[in-house]
């Protein structure tokens, strides 16, 4: 009963009602959904692209490892942005952003317009209609004790637009080129500005507890900076970077070098966004139930293993189709496990700041995946070294987020009552 009860109670509906509420977290799944399906979609450009226009494999990494460092740096700056004066603003300034990347990629003719679509204009856009603005806007509709389902549910949705956007880039091109491809991808992007106008609506309900209402942003990262847990936590987030933005950047590539056909390629991004659709919603799920900070570290080690497995054994269309499955599992769960932490570490005042600070060294993992492992390929012939570190640096990041503290802050330990149940946590030294 008290299970029911709660359900019934998940949403803040002083400010709006229950059937809004649920509008605007479907908006925004669905912004999300958009914008992480085409840009993990986009390695399934690299090889008719380097082929068309004359390039390198190098070259059209670079634009998607500036991408991710673009992403990176403006995250935080968005993060700010989104606290300060809400979510809609924001998001739609990306959808427009988003949509003019594609259009100038689609338009390119050398290396510096597939750098300027795909990576800066493109990384600008992924800082406001992502996972930054998602964290914000659940946190805003959901209530505390709900959180971390929710979060991992916005992400859960956001996966479906990998599973829908990689066949449709991959079949389009095949039957009228990447460019027609781009095309495609660019009607999808502008489904994004009806989605960001309704997420907005979030913005309506407050951002603060009682605890941090007074809270300015220079004692939030002051906070930050004092708090071993995030600080090990933002660390072990740069492997998470490395090793997905490698697989989506280079493994339509790797396959095509053992000889598959160009659509397994393809299948496997579907099948890594089907399968975190239960990776996120299950960790969701579980990180308002046991430790976030063991189910991050096991997230790291799970994956690790993974991709050792995958890549010693031979490659085979169903390898490749369970090793999609597996990688989905564990993909982008850790989105409600980062964003619950640092909601019980310090609310949700400056979640979307906090958070976009994580991002950044998440998104310094992502440029060594997409740029090291073509500059590794280019020198080598071979995936072989970028793929053994990540492997190697992913274990070290895992055990490194299992013996880090995920402590409260003195004032949120002083809430009454704590914002986030969390078993099987450290006990407080």
């Amino acid at each position: 009963m008290q299970e029911r009860i709660a359900s019934r109670q998940s949403f803040h509906t002083g400010l709006m009602s229950r059937t809004e509420a649920v509008l605007v977290l479907a908006s925004t799944a669905t912004m999300l959904s958009i914008g992480m399906g085409l840009r993990q979609s986009f390695g399934l450009f690299q090889t008719p692209v380097v082929q068309d226009l004359g390039l390198q494999a190098a070259d059209f990494a670079m634009a998607i490892a500036v991408q991710n460092i673009i992403w990176g740096f403006t995250q935080p700056v968005a993060g700010v942005l989104v606290d300060r004066f809400g979510p809609r603003r924001i998001s739609i300034f990306g959808a427009l952003f988003y949509a003019a990347g594609i259009v100038i990629t689609a338009r390119a003719t050398n290396a510096a317009m597939i750098t300027l679509g795909t990576g800066v204009l493109v990384g600008i856009a992924l800082s406001c209609t992502t996972s930054g603005i998602a964290a914000n806007v659940a946190a805003r509709v959901i209530v505390p004790q709900r959180r971390s389902l929710a979060f991992g549910i916005v992400s859960a949705a956001g996966s479906v637009g990998t599973f829908l956007a990689a066949p449709l880039g991959q079949a389009v091109m095949q039957a009228g080129g990447w460019r027609m491809a781009l095309g495609a991808f660019l009607v999808l992007s502008l489904l994004m500005l009806p989605a960001a106008l309704v997420a907005g609506r979030a913005g309506r309900l407050p951002n603060s507890g009682a605890a941090d209402k007074d809270l300015t942003l220079a004692g939030a990262l002051g906070e930050a900076r004092r708090h071993s847990g995030y600080v090990v936590m933002s660390l072990a987030f740069f492997v998470c970077g490395l090793q997905l933005v490698f697989l989506t950047t280079h493994l339509p590539s790797y396959l095509a070098l053992c000889g598959m056909d160009p659509m397994l390629g393809a299948q496997a991004l579907a099948m890594i966004g089907l399968f975190n659709v239960i990776g996120s919603w299950g960790f969701g799920w579980l990180g308002d139930r046991y430790s976030k900070r063991a189910l991050l570290g096991g997230i790291y080690i799970i994956r690790s293993l993974v991709m050792a497995a995958y890549f010693l054994a031979p490659v085979s269309p169903a390898s490749t189709l369970v090793f999609a499955a597996l990688m989905g599992l564990t993909w982008l769960g850790v989105i409600p496990l980062v964003n619950g932490l640092v909601v019980q570490m310090f609310g949700i005042k400056f979640l979307s700041t906090l958070t976009g600070i994580a991002f950044l060294s998440h998104q310094v993992g992502s440029f060594v995946g997409a740029w090291g492992g073509a500059a590794i390929y280019d020198a080598l012939g071979s995936y072989d070294r970028a793929l053994q570190f990540g492997v190697i640096v992913g274990l070290i990041a895992g055990f490194a987020q299992l013996i880090a503290h995920d402590r409260p802050t003195e004032r949120i330990a002083g809430e009454d009552p704590p914002s986030e149940p969390d078993r099987f946590a450290r006990a407080p030294r």
